[in-house]
């Protein structure tokens, strides 16, 4: 008598290693960002992806708590194979988990900006790469906090459709100035830092390039990363990517859609012509599911995190 086939377990996100694939159905088991391993052990890692449900600073739709969420679940049709366009399976190479989401205090806005910085402080002294699912925009200004205490004052690659420069006084928690109060505190490197896909009109610039979206759209794909290039030089940088860069025919599903933004494909395409770029870390935001149609938003906000992942995967390879 044959003895019975062992089949590997589901739910990886319990049960996995911190490297490697996992054997899930796309359609089954805990989801967890690409099916890593939930894990508050960051000792070792290379990279960290971690969830901030925050959506108490937006100035039009709520709805961006969500994101982590579905980020996470769309991303389940992601793992197991090699990975486009790299064409490796990144969790070879690298030592990934999923931390989980933060924890925050919703009577206390700026007890939630501590905690934001707090916790995501504690991720990086590991020395891990953070990758950060929004949440609204906001979240990233607690996060250059914690990323400059650690790397020095950054460069921003900022993809969006609005500037975030509007002032709303010092201190304000709001999705529509974090920029503005990095500037005012001085985390932001503004002579190598760009702003792309920009379609609204902001105030004031504060010395950072902005390409808007006529431009970038002129410029083509390989145009604007060669303009990303060229501002942001070899120096350590941070990738923020406002899920509204994209038009609404793409990402239905944020707070304060503007049309005539990019498709995925082209925000793809510009996001991995410049993997080479020094980035200490990254976030994907303003995806807000309720507002989706068919999780194509969460889909273009996934993919833009794995193609991070994918590179820093080939940067390991180099090392």
């Amino acid at each position: 008598m044959t003895e019975p086939t062992q089949t590997p377990p589901i739910d990886h996100a319990f049960t996995g290693d911190r490297r490697g694939p996992a054997n899930d159905p796309t359609y089954a088991g805990a989801l967890s960002f690409m099916r890593r391993r939930y894990s508050k052990d960051v000792a070792g890692c290379d990279a960290v992806v971690w969830g901030v449900p925050f959506d108490l600073a937006v100035s039009n739709r709520p709805g961006t708590r969500f994101g982590p969420q579905a980020l996470r679940r769309v991303s389940a049709i992601f793992d197991g194979d090699a990975q486009y366009p790299s064409r490796i399976d990144p969790f070879e190479r690298l030592t990934v988990v999923d931390y989980g989401d933060c924890l925050l205090p919703r009577s206390d806005l700026q007890g939630c900006a501590r905690a934001i910085e707090s916790e995501a402080a504690a991720i990086i002294a590991s020395g891990a790469q953070l990758v950060t699912l929004g949440g609204d925009h906001f979240i990233t200004l607690p996060l250059l906090r914690a990323h400059v205490a650690r790397h020095g004052k950054l460069a921003i690659v900022q993809f969006d459709a609005h500037q975030d420069t509007w002032d709303d006084g010092v201190g304000a928690i709001s999705h529509g100035t974090f920029v503005l109060e990095a500037v005012r505190e001085g985390l932001i490197d503004t002579e190598r830092s760009i702003q792309v896909g920009i379609r609204t009109v902001a105030p004031r610039d504060c010395c950072i390039q902005v390409l808007d979206a006529y431009a970038a759209h002129a410029l083509g794909v390989d145009g604007v990363a060669a303009a990303i290039k060229e501002r942001v030089g070899q120096g350590p940088a941070y990738l923020t990517f406002d899920i509204d860069a994209l038009d609404p025919a793409f990402a239905p599903g944020t707070g304060t859609p503007v049309a005539g933004g990019f498709s995925s494909a082209q925000a793809l395409q510009m996001v991995w012509a410049i993997r080479d770029l020094d980035f200490r870390g990254m976030d994907i935001v303003e995806v807000s599911p309720p507002y989706d149609h068919a999780d194509a938003t969460a889909i273009a906000g996934a993919a833009v995190a794995q193609h991070y992942l994918q590179a820093l995967a080939l940067k390991r390879a180099t090392r």
